[in-house]
């Protein structure tokens, strides 16, 4: 079966997930993505990161949350981070914020989960 095109990401989007990432890594105490990128474990490269921050790509969820947990988690707090519990915090408002963008698609298959939902059974 063929695949089909998936809709473009509106620019909209694109740009709050960026603004999402970028603020993550400024809150882990981390200046450039030149020195997030040169941390060990790191999981996207400095020219990745860069595209996600200036909205040019998108990560996928899966790469969002990997990122998430990298900067709140994974990683020592540098120099200028946040308070932990205000770095987990904003952690936790990420992943919200990526649930509730069309570009993940998550509203979206909640309406379809609610169109599937078997109707009540009539008595006989």
């Amino acid at each position: 079966m063929a695949r089909t095109k998936r809709p473009a990401v509106s620019a909209d989007d694109r740009e709050s997930v960026g603004a999402v990432l970028r603020e993550l890594r400024r809150g882990a105490g981390f200046r450039s993505v030149g020195a997030v990128a040169a941390t060990k474990g790191c999981p996207a490269s400095r020219q990745t990161i860069y595209a996600y921050e200036r909205g040019g790509l998108v990560p996928s969820f899966a790469q969002f949350l990997e990122l998430v947990e990298f900067y709140v988690l994974g990683t020592p707090s540098g120099r200028g981070a946040k308070p932990e519990a205000d770095l987990r915090a904003q952690g936790i408002a990420a992943v919200a914020r990526a649930l509730a963008l069309p570009a993940y698609h998550v509203a979206r298959a909640w309406d379809l989960i609610e169109r599937m939902q078997p109707g009540p059974r009539k008595k006989a």
